[in-house]
């Protein structure tokens, strides 16, 4: 399967690349092992993701899964953000090819590793259950 205009939009002009520095939530997940690296700043205000940004050392399809990423969640409440999930990725980017899947399951697994770093930060009470164990283990 080839790549979708859309996937490829994200990963030749991709948006929300960079660092925040005062982020209020970061995520890294992957590792060079796997093979794609990716990092996601959150910025939260009244419960609502108001900045994001994100680094991503991987393939085109790492970079466009982050960049579509960050565009959804970007402006919504915390609990909206929580319900991402890498199906909804994948569709939004025009579908993936198989064996580029897991770039999407990574996008998802950054933004809530985030989350749950904005949660412990402020002592905001979760259900582990939320974040699942990370497909590529990493330790920042």
């Amino acid at each position: 399967m080839l790549y979708s205009e859309k996937v490829m939009d994200h990963f030749r002009n991709p948006r929300n690349v960079g660092v925040l520095p005062d982020a209020d939530g970061v995520g890294q997940v992957g590792n060079a092992k796997c093979g794609d690296i990716m990092k996601i700043y959150l910025k939260i205000q009244d419960d609502t993701v108001t900045d994001v940004k994100f680094e991503t050392f991987g393939c085109g399809s790492a970079i466009a899964s982050s960049s579509m990423a960050t565009e959804m969640i970007k402006g919504q409440p915390v609990s909206q953000v929580m319900q991402l999930t890498n199906k909804a990725v994948t569709e939004a980017l025009g579908g993936l090819p198989a064996h580029k899947i897991h770039c999407s399951v990574l996008a998802e697994e950054a933004v809530k590793s985030a989350l749950k770093d904005y949660y412990d930060r402020n002592h905001i009470p979760y259900d582990p259950k939320l974040f699942p164990a990370e497909s590529c283990e990493v330790h920042a």
